[in-house]
């Protein structure tokens, strides 16, 4: 069956997702604010799901029309074949956005959809009620200048919740920002990684995942799972693909640090349930002893990677906290200048205050909604050897 897919995106970070959907092997049709469209069929629902890192949902998308009238609205919606989507017994609810359009008032469109849907229903099954007591198929409307988008949603729980995080410390980052942090980085699974300021672990955890090549999927369920048109058959097979291409073997040199023992402690925790905490390295440590670690024979490490997320000061008192961090990232990059520094925050005078210089380049993020900075700061390269 050829489906259109749609996998969301938080702003700044479509590039990264339509990265992903293609290193799946998968044809992207169109990129464009927030979203990605592609296409396939009953199985990259399932692959999309496991697979995604840096998208927050995959949603199926059952039409594309224009409605400036409830009437369009209505009559739009009822000629898709929901009943080939929808089971008898199927419950579903309905969801909307409105912007720039004539049908500005999203519980009417709400009620109206859902109408829609009822009526194709009960012209399809004959019946007048239905017992919703099925799987869940939540339907979003949106209207973006009088086109209306009809998707429903094959995820259920937003992509970022992997299932590992069981201990929690305060501002988390969320895990597919996190993996996104590390995408845009030159981090991959033969290089040095250290966070600092760790927290309860997300970015460490993310990238000991990207680098055994673990599914951020598998260990959770997605609504579509319970979907008769996919069937539990095409799950088992893609979950089976997904253990079996985990590299289990592969060597990590992943290294998180935090001032605060709970957080190591929540950190360590959220690593045992992802199942990496054999290849990271957590010791509790203030920053001013941030050292450049991963080296052979106890030596330092070279041409590493910081990949980190300080802490903001949104709260009274940690101005002054902020700074000696930021010192001490100064101080170590002095002393380090073939490693390189990825770094987001919300200060926009980051750049002045860890390295003197301008980032050699900076994205603008959403961690929730904060708009923050993800600043990158290249070290030098090694000389060329010569001929």
């Amino acid at each position: 069956m050829k489906l259109e897919l749609i996998a969301t995106a938080t702003f700044g970070l479509e590039a990264v997702v339509r990265r992903e959907i293609e290193d799946l092997g998968l044809k992207v049709l169109k990129t464009e604010d927030g979203k990605v469209t592609f296409e396939g069929d009953e199985h990259t629902i399932a692959k999309a799901n496991l697979w995604l890192r840096t998208a927050d949902r995959v949603l199926l998308k059952m039409a594309e029309f224009k409605a400036e009238t409830f009437e369009e609205l209505f009559q739009g919606t009822t000629k898709l074949a929901w009943e080939r989507l929808i089971p008898v017994d199927g419950k579903f609810t309905v969801t909307c956005s409105t912007v720039k359009s004539k049908l500005h008032n999203p519980p009417a469109i709400q009620s109206i959809t859902k109408k829609a849907i009822v009526e194709r229903m009960k012209m399809a099954y004959g019946f007048e009620r239905f017992k919703e007591t099925g799987a869940e198929y939540t339907v979003k409307a949106t209207l973006l200048k009088d086109r209306v988008t009809l998707t429903v949603d094959t995820s259920g729980s937003g992509l970022h919740k992997r299932g590992y995080r069981v201990a929690e410390v305060d501002a988390p980052i969320k895990e597919t920002l996190a993996a996104a942090m590390i995408e845009l980085s030159f981090w991959h699974e033969n290089r040095i990684l250290i966070d600092p300021c760790c927290g309860s672990g997300t970015i460490p955890i993310e990238a000991a995942m990207i680098g055994r090549n673990i599914a951020p999927g598998l260990n959770r369920k997605f609504a579509s799972e319970e979907w008769h048109i996919i069937g539990k058959d095409v799950w088992k097979e893609e979950r089976n693909a997904a253990f079996k291409a985990i590299r289990l073997d592969q060597e990590l040199k992943i290294y998180a640090r935090d001032i605060s023992t709970r957080a190591i402690s929540a950190a360590k925790r959220n690593a045992e349930e992802a199942g990496v905490d054999d290849c990271i390295d957590f010791v509790r440590a203030d920053v001013k002893t941030l050292k450049a670690l991963g080296g052979e024979n106890g030596q330092p490490g070279r041409q590493g990677i910081i990949i980190t997320n300080p802490p903001y000061g949104e709260r009274i008192g940690e101005a002054d906290e902020i700074e000696k961090i930021y010192k001490s990232f100064k101080n170590f990059f002095d002393d380090n200048p073939d490693w390189s520094l990825f770094m987001i925050t919300t200060d926009k005078e980051a750049e002045k205050k860890v390295m003197g210089r301008k980032a050699d380049r900076r994205r603008k993020l959403y961690n929730g909604r904060l708009e923050t900075t993800y600043y990158q700061f290249h070290g030098k390269r090694p000389p060329k050897a010569a001929e």
